[in-house]
């Protein structure tokens, strides 16, 4: 599981973070919910290590990312597959090359095929088929995030962290994308930690939403909890008043 105990982040100018402390239960979906600017995609990074705490743990599976070497980092970050925002897919690569290109750094040594066999058998689990020689400005947005995903379950991770997976797209595509990170748990069994502002996804895919605001977590619970808080400041949250 991943423990987060009294995080805290100073970025531009400012604490975004100010003592952020959670669970993450192994083969639970948790989603992170939040107006724009409370630090949710900050918290994601610094769970996965992209970003350096001030101030904090983050314990993964007994280890304190905020203590270790950058090597023993970069063993714990394989266990992670990470959809950024956007999909943040290599423009001169194929669809082919994108999702390949982290098995062949994990990999060196791996036959040609069986890259081939894995970019495959990941592509049609989210969906797709025939995209291959395809470049990213050839793809719609629901396409390009399900390559995204195709790219960050490559390589077999234990967590996969979603940073606004249906930003960007109509209800139609962003429900989509919801069912595919119910499947990616179903299917593969993986821990996922998703990060929106989105509450109708939030309930959706979850078994526990947390409330960021101000840098801290206010509230956890099931979506029929978070719900039926009577916290005045999530109650504003889900009826969209700006807080």
């Amino acid at each position: 599981m991943i423990k987060i105990r009294g995080v805290h982040k100073y970025f531009e100018d400012k604490w975004v973070l100010r003592g952020v402390d959670i669970d993450i239960y192994d083969g639970e979906t948790i989603t992170i919910i939040g107006g724009s600017g409370e630090g949710k995609s900050v918290l994601l990074k610094c769970i996965v290590g992209l970003l350096k705490v001030d101030k904090g743990e983050i314990v993964i599976d007994g280890v304190d990312i905020t203590k270790v070497s950058d090597i023993e980092l970069q063993k714990v970050q394989k266990n992670f597959g990470f959809l950024f925002q956007g999909a943040a897919l290599f423009d001169s690569m194929t669809v082919y090359e994108n999702v390949a290109f982290g098995i062949r750094r994990r990999n060196p040594s791996l036959s040609e095929s069986k890259i081939r066999r894995i970019v495959e058998e990941k592509l049609s689990l989210v969906g797709l088929k025939g995209v291959e020689n395809l470049k990213p400005a050839a793809l719609s947005g629901g396409m390009k995030k399900r390559v995204g995903l195709a790219r960050a379950i490559a390589t077999n991770p234990k967590y996969i962290l979603y940073d606004e997976p249906t930003t960007g797209l109509d209800p139609v595509l962003a429900d989509s994308i919801n069912d595919l990170i119910i499947d990616m748990k179903k299917k593969l069994g993986v821990t996922s930690i998703v990060v929106t502002h989105d509450i109708h996804s939030a309930c959706k895919v979850s078994d526990r939403i947390a409330m960021l605001y101000s840098g801290k977590i206010i509230e956890v619970g099931t979506p029929q909890d978070i719900l039926n808080s009577k916290n005045a400041l999530v109650r504003n949250f889900i009826k969209g008043v700006m807080i």
